[in-house]
């Protein structure tokens, strides 16, 4: 296996040399850095539809733009790929003190535990937030925000003290949805106040989005199939038609 991510390693430098390839040898990290997103994106739905040859697939691409980003930085004489791993080596040890060093430890939660006491000691944060990456997904990102407040008692009691907060930001919605400028932080606040409940109800939202817009495309793709069988073209069918239709997928 060393021998081929050395191969992957050479094969990405060479792209990147004078006699490699021009687009390669034009990207920068800002260029290709949407690629890692869509590559993690790609293994997810490889993992959530259970085809092991598609993950395979994907998470090579998803390696080659961790190489990629590498070689960048090792040109620019930040780092290489050498010291990425060695970081990561080091980091998982270092925080794998119940495995390396004997520390015992009884359950998952003690693990999680720790492992938040020794990133804390080797992150001097001046916010609690600061560690979540703001490009993540909005709705994964609300989470993430809100499970590291609620880590420092910032957070609801229970899932039933958070609908009446629901009520209060939909009714807000209703009273500014005619002024743009409001109406986007209003509706902003109505998917936050649903994240949280989300959380506190034990759902990722961000999964729980995805299950649906999956099912809604299965539903309208079952649609066009169904006028398609009837000879008709799916966007001129009236509304009550498309009604009728929709009912039946369900």
């Amino acid at each position: 296996m060393q021998n081929s991510f050395d191969e992957l390693v050479s094969l990405m430098a060479k792209l990147r040399s004078s006699s490699g390839c021009p687009w390669d040898r034009e990207q920068t990290p800002q260029s290709i850095r949407k690629h890692l997103l869509e590559e993690a994106c790609e293994a997810i739905d490889a993992i959530e539809e259970g085809d092991a040859r598609h993950l395979q697939e994907e998470l090579g691409d998803l390696l080659l733009q961790i190489i990629f980003q590498a070689q960048m930085a090792s040109e620019a004489g930040l780092f290489d790929i050498e010291k990425v791993i060695t970081g990561i080596i080091n980091k998982l040890i270092r925080r794998h003190p119940h495995v390396f060093a004997g520390l015992k430890v009884n359950s998952s939660q003690e693990v999680i535990a720790n492992w938040q006491k020794i990133k804390s000691e080797e992150k001097k944060r001046t916010s609690h937030l600061e560690d979540v990456p703001r490009s993540l997904p909005s709705l994964f990102f609300s989470q993430k925000l809100q499970e590291k407040a609620a880590e420092v008692g910032f957070d609801w009691q229970s899932a039933e003290d958070i609908l009446p907060k629901l009520h209060e930001e939909i009714s807000e919605f209703a009273k500014a949805r005619t002024a743009t400028k409001n109406k986007h932080e209003e509706f902003g606040d109505i998917l936050f106040t649903l994240v949280n409940l989300a959380r506190h109800l034990g759902i990722d939202a961000e999964t729980a989005l995805r299950s649906s817009a999956n099912k809604f495309i299965n539903r309208f793709q079952k649609m066009e199939k169904a006028a398609a069988k009837q000879g008709k073209s799916f966007s001129i069918l009236s509304s009550a038609e498309k009604e009728k239709l929709w009912q039946a997928t369900k």
